[in-house]
């Protein structure tokens, strides 16, 4: 079913952590991103021209607040309101006040009910005038959020016949990859099979695969628990490195992505339920590799 707006790209992913002075300095000093503002309260960080890639709130509890994607137009911006209006999802629009916080036009957000996970959605963002140094890591990019669902099913079936988000590969009845169509990276956002709804990891893409093994040392010598990896996944093709936050939040590196053209893009494949699917290479996650992590509920 074609649905009636399109997405650009995964914008950002707002985190929520315990403590906002140490996790800027793990996200900027070992991670690499660019701090672009910070308060008593929240932290602007960047990977890109754009204003933020990431955003850091001080909270009582870890976990993800909620999950941007800008839209292609303003006009599939206004359709897309209008859609998950219509099918009785109460987006709402943010004020203009919270808009110019975040340098950004018009933005409303909705929740998928499923999974629990806050939806933004916007066009526009602050351009930078100076580009991102890409002086520790050459990031190119956020590439992905990934969280585990207890209503996995259910929730796949909203994110893809509702929030259009385009199923790039999936392992029947536990795992999920999906593009926010039609861009085309094989995933921006991907969705487990799990007893609860948590954050499962936030990625972010390098462009050099050096990066993936200069990281892998700076993460260990400054005593940082790598949970997974290095390996290469199955689906995707990509070559990672888990690691954990001060949160115990698990991030992720990786270097390459298989594509998916608008046009002439393949069927999904359904894959095997095996190890391989998750690293070709043979290694095993670690015990605490995608466990940390709540997702925000509404306070209302």
């Amino acid at each position: 079913m074609k649905l009636p707006f399109r997405y650009e790209k995964l914008g950002y992913a707002a985190l929520n952590v315990t403590n906002l002075d140490r996790s800027v300095a793990f996200y900027r000093d070992l991670l690499g991103l660019d701090l672009v503002e910070q308060t008593d309260t929240v932290a602007y960080l960047r990977c890109s021209s754009d204003h933020h890639n990431l955003m850091l709130y001080k909270a009582e509890t870890a976990g993800l607040k909620r999950v941007a994607n800008k839209l292609a137009s303003p006009e599939d911006l206004t359709r897309a309101y209008e859609h998950y209006l219509a099918e009785g999802l109460h987006p709402a629009w943010i004020s203009m006040e919270e808009c110019h916080a975040l340098k950004q036009g018009p933005t409303f957000r909705v929740r998928e009910p499923q999974s629990g996970v806050l939806f933004e959605c916007y066009e526009q963002m602050t351009h930078m005038a100076l580009p991102f140094k890409a002086a520790l890591t050459k990031i190119a990019r956020i590439g992905h959020v990934v969280v585990g669902s207890a209503h996995y099913e259910r929730a796949v079936h909203n994110l893809n016949t509702i929030f259009n988000f385009a199923i790039s590969d999936y392992v029947e009845g536990k795992f999920s990859w999906m593009r926010c169509f039609p861009n085309p990276l094989h995933h921006t956002f991907a969705i487990g099979n799990s007893d609860r709804n948590h954050l499962h990891h936030v990625n972010f893409m390098v462009t050099d695969i050096d990066d993936i093994g200069k990281a892998l040392n700076r993460m260990q010598k400054a005593g940082i628990e790598v949970v997974f990896g290095p390996g290469r996944h199955l689906p995707s093709t990509s070559i990672f490195l888990y690691f954990l936050d001060p949160d115990g939040l698990t991030i992720e590196f990786s270097f390459g992505m298989e594509e998916l053209p608008e046009a002439t893009a393949r069927q999904p494949r359904m894959l095997e339920m095996h190890p391989n699917t998750m690293d070709i290479w043979g290694s095993s996650p670690k015990e605490r590799f995608g466990k940390g992590g709540e997702i925000e509920a509404d306070h209302g």
